[in-house]
């Protein structure tokens, strides 16, 4: 037995239990980081191989853990753009020059132009949906832009279609045609800058299980109905299967849609391809896009992902997807500074779908997640940590002293 490899057994004791005592003080600091992963100390044994009458003392190793797939409990808070995961995922996140992270703090305001960013400075990335579905590269991070809801106003977009649920009435009587409409309904569209614009519907009964329905424009009536001044926008001759395979849907020859031109707007197309006609009351609810100029009120954010701007005027809009990302072996990330992860070779490529969709979680808004860290096992695992430090400096001092005798053999 080497009496140094006694002292730089000690030593080694000492620097691995003063590892874990670094690590232990850096999740008492971070015990109220939001998002935060709590970091843990493992060692592992260095022997050193042995004779049968002699021992050669070796060492200890250390290696940093982090648990970054376990989750915090989730905080609520008032407001819209605080974001937290129920589950597994992370949000996307780039710093100010764009290089991408990944991370679980959620605490994202918007800055002075509007872009949303966390309290360490990472701005949350997510995809425009200004030109629809978004194009998700399922292996990377490519398309993704800084979410920004900073728009103070929104332009006029024109009415290009709407998807109405209608029943008509199988009980109704036959009418002879306009003015003495079977029912009626309305619905608001808006022209190319925004302009409301209400077209009137009108459904008559024109022989069993056939009707006519004609679109006005209510600008062209003064009596809120007939007369109308113009022409009618748009006439369709619908007829309805109520044999037992029908059941008072369309039938297989009959239109499915109208289609017309908004005053002043673009064409517009109205399906009607969900119909009906059974012994129920008149009924008639659409969806309709478009909408006329006004200032954002608020956002919000779906469980999906889906941030919608909400107007003053009611309309809401869906501006953004924010999408999770995840690797095989999220422990094996690399954190970074800032509360975020880069990847890593041991953590595995990046994969990114929608929340709830690829064994990711869901976000939760108005929520954050707060830090794993575990108060009582962290004070805990210090006493161990300075109780082994102590003792380890004690073989250190004792291999010293009797190095200390050694040397003083000959006096």
């Amino acid at each position: 037995m080497s009496l140094y490899g006694v002292m730089r057994t000690g030593g080694s004791g000492m620097t691995a239990q003063s590892n874990k005592l670094s690590a232990v003080a850096d999740n008492i600091a971070n015990v109220n980081t939001t998002g935060y992963k709590r970091a843990s100390t493992e060692f592992s044994s260095l022997i050193l191989k042995s004779g049968s009458g002699s021992y050669n003392s070796g060492s200890v190793e250390t290696q940093v853990r982090y648990a970054i797939s376990d989750p915090g409990t989730l905080q609520y808070t008032t407001s819209a753009t605080d974001l937290a995961i129920q589950g597994n995922g992370f949000f996307a996140v780039s710093n100010a020059g764009g290089t991408p992270f990944l991370t679980r703090a959620g605490s994202f305001v918007p800055d002075g132009q509007g872009n949303l960013y966390n309290a360490a400075g990472y701005y949350l990335m997510g995809y425009n949906l200004k030109n629809g579905p978004p194009n998700v590269v399922a292996n990377g991070l490519t398309g993704l832009e800084v979410v920004n809801i900073g728009q103070t106003a929104l332009e006029g977009n024109p009415s290009t279609k709407a998807a109405a649920t209608a029943n008509l009435n199988a009980n109704a009587g036959i009418t002879a045609g306009a003015p003495n409409y079977t029912s009626k309904t309305s619905l608001v569209t808006y022209d190319n800058i925004g302009n409301k614009v209400t077209l009137d519907i009108y459904a008559y009964k024109t022989a069993a299980n056939a009707w006519t329905m004609e679109v006005y424009d209510s600008a062209d009536s003064t009596g809120g109905g007939f007369p109308y001044t113009g022409a009618p926008l748009a006439t369709g001759n619908f007829s309805f299967d109520v044999s037992a395979t029908g059941k008072g849907r369309l039938a297989g020859g009959s239109p499915t849609s109208l289609s017309l031109t908004i005053p002043n707007g673009s064409p517009f197309t109205l399906d009607l391809s969900s119909m009906t006609q059974v012994a129920a009351d008149f009924q008639f609810k659409a969806t309709v896009d478009g909408n006329s100029p006004s200032s954002i009120d608020k956002v919000e954010v779906a469980t999906d992902g889906t941030m919608y701007a909400i107007y003053n005027d009611g309309t809401r809009i869906a501006t953004y997807k924010i999408p999770l990302a995840t690797v095989p072996s999220p422990d094996n990330l690399v954190p970074e500074v800032g509360n975020v992860y880069s990847i890593g070779i041991n953590s595995g490529n990046v994969q990114v779908d929608f929340a709830g969709h690829s064994g990711l979680g869901i976000v939760k808004a108005e929520a954050l997640e707060a830090s794993n860290v575990d108060l009582a096992n962290e004070l805990t695992a210090m006493i161990e940590s300075q109780r082994g430090y102590t003792a380890n400096s004690k073989v250190f001092q004792t291999g010293a002293d009797l190095l200390d005798v050694l040397v003083n053999l000959k006096r």
